[in-house]
């Protein structure tokens, strides 16, 4: 009497089953073809001593709509978005219909930045599903997963991290493709076997639908699927066969001819543990699995309860004893500490007096480079009475026989902008009375914290109390530029 439970797979490609049966070492398939399929398979079970409890059930890919769709990138629950979206994407009323989706992972380039979310989706028609759940029930088993059996596939296989595959699994006159990233689904179709050239075509115009513009690698499995080879050689990716576990290939070995491609369906679909991607099973009979998060989650929890545990049965004594050592070592260093912790502070202190000082020398007035470069600046036949400058800018007054004449020239200055007229031109007997404001440019010298006045040209000294005004040609000699 075998006590290893029975992992039981059923497969419905249309109007035959094919099953597949794990056990231990022992590896059953076969296929059910029958106007009563139910009766006849739980016939087939038992001439074959198999007493399985439950079922995991596979569908034909082209019975379901599988397709990668946009979410909007908002805050809610994804699947009452999805169940929102469904009725674009689906031939078949979209109120009742089963549906399952999984979030797509982020391909950078090189498509641009989108405000989205993608996931792919998994719908079939209500009656599909229920077909497959009342020939469980007929054949007195209860389902566990109702999935797409090409979806099952990877569970075969030990798949390279991050790598892109396109598998191509050859179902009599069917192909059914998938877009692998890795571990994960980005994509499949159900493709006819046809033209082998035109077959290398879909394959290739597929991959836009995982954002794609090749692929890594090429996997064939299934009926005839070696005189697939050549032809998508034309994809630029090595063509090869999956890289099965050795599990999956004894199991595979142990297959009989003929029925290769179904076979290795229903041997996948039984093969598959944990949750299922895309399981289009109801919720309401679904069984109750934890998500890989979940389980890391209720690891952690137990490692911290033993290592509690740990902790508080393993005797304290070396601890003690260890913390005795600390604390005299840490006696024996606290004077040298407290030097240090001195020398530190007279090291800090000296440190902000030196930025103190550096501080006051960048912040020092210093008036002759700016008067050095307006007496170059000015032309010879304009006198300056007053200049004026500050942290924000210089203000020039004074008398020129064309005053805006000034104005580009005191722009081409490297230590000037935004160069204007503080207050009207006026005209006097034979020169026009000026007052332009400028400021200084970004990477201008420190200039005087506060206004001074020069009633000299650029090169003049200190301004004096007073300038007369209303006498022309009053002005000292020095004021006059060049």
């Amino acid at each position: 009497m075998r006590l290893t439970p029975v992992r039981l797979a059923v497969v419905m490609l249309g109007d035959r089953l094919s099953v597949a049966a794990l056990q231990h070492n022992r590896v059953d398939t076969f296929v059910v073809q029958a106007e009563n399929p139910a009766v006849a398979l739980r016939a087939e079970l038992e001439a074959r001593a198999l007493t399985p409890r439950t079922v995991a059930l596979g569908l034909a890919r082209a019975a379901v709509i599988v397709k990668p769709i946009e979410l909007p990138s908002v805050d809610g629950e994804t699947r009452d978005m999805v169940r929102f979206e469904l009725e674009r994407h689906l031939p078949f009323p979209a109120d009742d219909a089963p549906f399952d989706f999984l979030p797509l992972p982020s391909e950078s380039a090189p498509w641009p930045l989108e405000e989205t979310k993608r996931v792919l989706i998994a719908a079939a028609d209500a009656r599909v599903v229920e077909a497959a759940l009342r020939l469980a029930e007929d054949a007195k088993l209860h389902p566990r997963s109702l999935t797409v059996a090409a979806h099952d596939l990877p569970a075969l296989v030990h798949p390279a991290h991050g790598e892109r595959v396109a598998w191509l699994h050859c179902t009599g006159d069917t192909v059914d493709l998938l877009l692998l990233r890795g571990a994960d689904l980005l994509a499949s179709r159900s493709l006819p076997a046809g033209d082998a050239a035109t077959l290398a075509g879909e394959v290739r115009g597929s991959f836009a639908m995982a954002r794609w513009r090749e692929c890594d690698a090429v996997w064939l499995s299934g009926d005839a699927a070696a005189e697939l080879a050549d032809p998508l050689a034309v994809l630029g990716a090595p063509v090869t066969a999956p890289p099965y576990t050795q599990r999956a290939r004894r199991h595979l070995d142990a297959l009989g001819e003929g029925q290769e491609g179904v076979a290795e369906l229903a041997l996948a679909v039984a093969s598959a543990r944990g949750i299922r991607p895309l399981d289009l099973i109801p919720a309401a009979i679904k069984p109750r699995r934890l998500t890989r998060h979940q389980w890391l989650t209720v690891g952690m929890a137990a490692a911290t309860l033993l290592l509690g545990l740990g902790a508080l049965l393993v005797p304290g004594v070396r601890e003690r004893r260890h913390l005795g050592a600390l604390d005299a070592e840490i006696a024996r260093i606290d004077p040298e500490v407290r030097v240090v912790e001195r020398s530190l502070r007279e090291l800090e202190g000296k440190r902000r007096l030196l930025d103190t000082v550096a501080s006051l020398e960048t912040a020092a007035i210093r008036p002759l480079p700016v008067l050095r470069e307006v007496t170059e600046v000015v032309p010879n036949d304009a006198w300056l009475t007053m200049l004026t400058f500050d942290a924000k800018g210089v203000e020039l007054t004074g008398q020129a026989s064309q005053a805006s004449l000034l104005i580009p020239l005191l722009e081409n200055s490297p230590k000037l902008e935004r160069v204007e007229f503080a207050s009207p031109v006026t005209r006097g007997r034979d020169k026009e009375q000026f007052r332009i404001r400028a400021a200084w440019e970004a990477a201008a010298p420190p200039v005087p914290a506060g206004p001074a006045a020069a009633p000299g040209g650029p090169g003049a000294g200190p301004p004096p109390a007073s300038a007369p005004a209303g006498a022309p040609g009053h002005v000292p000699p020095g004021a006059r530029g060049r």
